[in-house]
């Protein structure tokens, strides 16, 4: 068994606490990773429409957007940011992410013992009310 050390704040002073490192807190770590994966993608997002902005330089008419800079690289912002939106409505009007969890929830075998569940309990109801 692998033991992390970790300081921990208490009111009077610190003490030094021991943490187990087993199935729970790999899992509980993994999502931290994803959650914060998350949010560095949502900055790599608008680097990248940083880095197409700047890619204008190298052409004939990058001259004129960033003469004028002071109105196109904002109008540029909310066009991006208006077409991502568009995209991301589409995305979910057409039932991808509701599919995609559908398809993840068929996945995991905690989900697929809760249904199983239900379907008995469900099932059971049915043949009360038969009964009555």
């Amino acid at each position: 068994m692998i033991f992390l050390y970790a300081y921990k704040p208490n009111k009077e002073k610190m003490k030094i606490t021991k943490t187990k490192v087993n199935k729970t807190t790999l899992i509980r770590w993994k999502v931290y990773f994803d959650r914060s994966r998350m949010y560095i993608g949502y900055i790599q997002f608008f680097l990248i429409g940083i880095v197409f902005i700047q890619s204008f330089k190298d052409k004939n008419w990058g001259d004129l957007f960033f003469k004028y800079a002071i109105i196109t690289i904002p109008v540029f912002v909310i066009l991006f940011i208006s077409i991502s939106l568009l995209l991301g409505y589409l995305d979910s009007k057409m039932g991808f992410r509701a599919e995609e969890l559908r398809n993840l929830s068929r996945s995991n075998p905690v989900l697929m013992e809760i249904l199983g569940s239900v379907k008995e309990i469900r099932k059971d109801l049915e043949e009360i009310k038969e009964g009555k």
